[in-house]
């Protein structure tokens, strides 16, 4: 008599080296600067808060119901951190993604239309095309080199989206500029200082700072982009529908510079993220074939031989799985930080106006406390019936309360549609070291994510 079938292969992908001991402060600059992950202790994924003081008191809260208080019952009194701000202005300035109180407000209620479910299906068209074209640069490339960088090749596919949507096309806007722009940004004022450890204000400059002066700017390139505009015939993309938007209580519209701002916090956030968590989930899946075999034969079920469009996306269900694994397991925005403003209690701790909040988002998704087997590969616990028992805020890869993402049904539907699309052309397998997960500003897989493509029924 046959006994039970075997359990699948335990899947466990790479994971940042946690810190075993305390750090000291140059100890947590040197690693903060590599990868600011490696400053999280081992602790904080077995236990649901820590406090501790370094300049300043600080406390690494992975407690889903202290983290739903922080981030909606009272976010008011938890802003974003005066590093976090200092890290973001000089690309995004005072857009939606970085303001706060009131000037937050008016900016998320008149963007709040611009992303809502009726302009998303209409924008499923233009994800629909560039998924056909990433699935023809992967066979030149594999042509070519007889490999690919899925991470290269998802930033590619997710630029196409971002500059149809946002800019009706990719002739006032260039790639390799904006590219180079971004990986500037991220490599050199995208890193935490000793200055910022030690709380010196943010009003005095940092090497990062200075260098990046002689870098390209993202700023210049988004201003250009707008003055052309001034005179355009209006367009059914993203820039014209902030251009027009308006806040519906005060009447008031986005200057240039606030439009600037915020087009670039799109661009950044929608480019980079969405292919970080496309990058990774190729390269799960490229290590898991039981799990890709059946992603993909449901991606090949529902579209045949054509693309994914927005009516395929009722029947991608595992697809969608396997992105929310992704994102537990590779969160893009995997370390936020908040600075309290009032006294307050968490977890029945103290906690005082100054003190420093840090929400290891990486730390939360992998906690023993509130996921089975953490670290391993499972898109099963994104299954409907299983996401049904879990705490709101125990699975954040958008954020949540007021803040929450504003782009997050954006992201999701362009990622679905290209996973799938790609699934259904070609088979991954890894090619190469695996890749390392680091985090300056996002969680990028360092050394980028070798994989070869192979065509097949």
């Amino acid at each position: 008599m046959d006994g039970p079938a075997p359990a699948p292969p335990r899947i466990e992908p790479p994971r940042v080296a946690v810190a075993t001991r305390p750090l000291t402060i140059m100890e947590t600059v040197r690693k903060a600067r590599r990868n600011v992950l490696e400053i999280v202790p081992a602790l904080a994924y077995r236990q649901p808060m820590l406090s501790g003081v370094t300049v300043k008191r600080w406390h690494m809260v992975m407690d889903p119901g202290a983290l739903e208080r922080v981030l909606k019952d009272r976010v008011e009194s938890y802003p974003k951190s005066p590093v976090t701000k200092r890290l973001l202005k000089p690309a995004i300035g005072d857009s939606l993604f970085n303001a706060e109180g009131a000037h937050w407000r008016w900016q998320r209620r008149a963007a709040a239309p611009v992303f809502a479910h009726r302009h998303l299906v209409a924008l499923a068209p233009v994800m629909t095309a560039a998924a056909a074209r990433s699935a023809r640069r992967i066979g030149d490339e594999m042509s070519a080199r007889g490999r690919i960088d899925a991470y290269e090749q998802m930033i590619a596919a997710t630029f196409d989206v971002i500059c149809d949507v946002a800019l009706s096309g990719r002739e006032t806007l260039d790639r390799d500029a904006v590219s180079t722009a971004i990986s500037s940004y991220m490599e050199t004022v995208g890193r935490v200082s000793l200055l910022d450890v030690l709380s010196v204000p943010t009003w005095v400059p940092r090497p990062a700072t200075v260098f990046r002066r002689k870098s390209s700017d993202l700023r210049p390139l988004m201003d250009r982009v707008i003055a052309a505009r001034a005179d355009a015939p209006p367009r059914e993309d993203l820039m014209d529908l902030m251009r027009f938007a308006e806040d519906p209580e005060s009447g008031r519209k986005m200057t240039p510079a606030e439009l600037r701002d915020n087009m670039l916090a799109f661009i950044v956030a929608g480019h980079e993220t969405t292919a970080l968590a496309l990058s990774w989930a190729l390269y799960l899946l490229a290590i898991d074939p039981a799990a890709q075999e059946r992603a993909r034969t449901e991606a090949r079920a529902a579209l045949g031989d054509g693309p994914a469009e927005a009516a395929h996306l009722p029947a991608l269900t595992y697809v969608g799985q396997v992105l929310e694994e992704a994102m537990r397991l590779y969160p893009p925005a995997a370390f936020l930080a908040r600075i309290a403003l009032d006294d307050d209690r968490l977890c029945g701790r103290p906690i005082a106006a100054g003190d420093i909040l840090m929400l290891p988002i990486y730390a939360l998704h992998r906690h023993h406390m509130l996921w089975d087997d953490p670290d391993a590969f499972d898109p099963d616990r994104f299954a409907p019936e299983a996401a049904k028992s879990r705490h709101r805020y125990q699975y954040l890869p958008f954020g949540a309360g007021p803040r929450i993402c504003i782009g997050m049904g954006f992201a999701l539907m362009e990622a679905k549609l290209i996973l799938a699309t790609l699934l259904a052309k070609w088979r991954f397998a890894p090619d190469g070291p695996a890749p390392e997960p680091a985090m300056n500003l996002t969680l990028r897989p360092r050394g980028g994510v070798g994989l070869r493509a192979a065509a097949g029924v």
